[in-house]
């Protein structure tokens, strides 16, 4: 049976909005992160099947069907195609899950797995300007005006007795681990530098419960999420190299990771945030694993509620989650955040010895991808 590997996985740094890359058009992200990942692996990017990319506002400099754009502006080869994913925040995770499933079906050898989001040049929101996202009968079925993720955070707040220091302290946490990531040289070899920016831009030094104490709350007067427990708005791309075992060894490839198992999960629309609950049990259960088996788990901290609910139901271990910090520390770039999780992620187990690793993300409508890597 053919399986799906990963051989290798870039990305750029994360910038944060107006900053280092207020200037670059998000088809230019795209192709800065592809054109690393062809000279990294010696890839000819005429072998290249398809180009699956993520991204959520397709609108503006995004709407060109940004990964077409993105394979051009690299120069690459007319002749190399492209499609867009959007799972909203999931969808250059589930990026990676079409590739793996082209792979393994056959329908590519090679394939490029990844994702943009400018959001700098592209405000989130900026797809649903003058227009109404949900019919009458939708809002209805719910008794709402509209969804809103801050107070999905809220509820899952709410719902698992998690307290504003609770929350702070989580937040605190993801800054010091990925300023000590960062220091130690953990993301070194994942990184494609551009504009002069050779770190993440977001992470704030320093940051203590107590300075986070200080923050307004943004969506209830009496809540507790604020802008310093949620994730920042961001810049960024990433690429991944999706291939069989088979192919990689006819190229000389030695392959980082097996993408093991995906699962998919739907849940309350309104609470929106709580998927990722349900994703990974079922990844879980179809991968035949327990969560003690799990070494590392990337748990996308689009807000701090939602990394410790999930902890809270999995008992998945402190030391093990986002153990390099996260969306918090360092931002979260929509379409881009889970193709830039999954290449930490892979690093992480290599550069770890780890054996599996679990990555899940919640996304807008109440979804969730979870995907199971395995070390080679």
């Amino acid at each position: 049976m053919r399986d799906a590997v990963i051989v290798d996985a870039v990305r750029t740094p994360i910038g944060k909005r107006n900053g280092a890359y207020a200037g670059i058009h998000p088809g230019n992200l795209s192709a800065h992160v592809l054109t690393a990942l062809a000279a990294r692996n010696d890839l000819d990017p005429a072998t290249v099947d398809d180009v699956v990319w993520g991204c959520v506002s397709q609108v503006g400099d995004q709407s060109g069907s940004i990964g077409r754009v993105g394979v051009l502006a690299a120069g690459w080869p007319e002749s190399v195609p492209s499609t867009v994913v959007d799972r909203r925040c999931g969808s250059s995770q589930q990026a990676v899950s079409f590739a793996a499933a082209g792979v393994i079906a056959g329908h590519y050898d090679i394939a490029v797995a990844g994702g943009v989001e400018s959001m700098t040049r592209v405000p989130m929101g900026s797809a649903a300007a003058g227009g109404a996202p949900y019919p009458l009968s939708v809002l209805a079925r719910y008794g709402v005006d509209g969804f809103n993720q801050g107070i999905g955070a809220e509820m899952v707040a709410d719902k698992w007795g998690l307290s504003r220091t609770r929350l702070d302290e989580y937040s605190a946490r993801s800054h010091e681990r990925t300023a000590a990531a960062t220091d130690a040289g953990a993301f070194a070899g994942q990184l494609a530098p551009l504009a002069g920016l050779e770190v993440d831009e977001g992470l704030r030094r320093g940051t203590s419960v107590e300075s986070l104490a200080g923050l307004r709350t943004v969506f209830r007067e009496d809540g507790v999420v604020t802008a310093g427990n949620s994730s920042q708005i961001s810049d960024g791309a990433a690429a991944l190299l999706v291939t069989s075992s088979e192919t990689a060894a006819a190229r000389g490839w030695r392959p980082i990771a097996r993408v093991h198992t995906s699962a998919l999960a739907g849940d309350d629309p309104v609470m929106m945030l709580t998927a990722p609950l349900a994703a990974t049990a079922k990844a879980l259960r179809r991968a035949g694993l327990g969560i003690d088996d799990i070494g590392t788990y990337e748990v996308n901290e689009a807000f701090a509620p939602v990394p410790l609910a999930w902890q809270a139901e999995t008992g998945g271990l402190d030391e093990r989650l986002n153990p390099l910090g996260g969306a918090i520390s360092v931002g979260h770039p929509l379409g881009g955040s889970g193709a830039i999780l999954m290449t930490r992620l892979v690093h992480h187990m290599r550069d770890n010895g780890i054996r599996y690793g679990l990555q899940t993300m919640c996304e807008a409508g109440g979804l969730a991808n979870a995907t199971i890597l395995e070390l080679l």
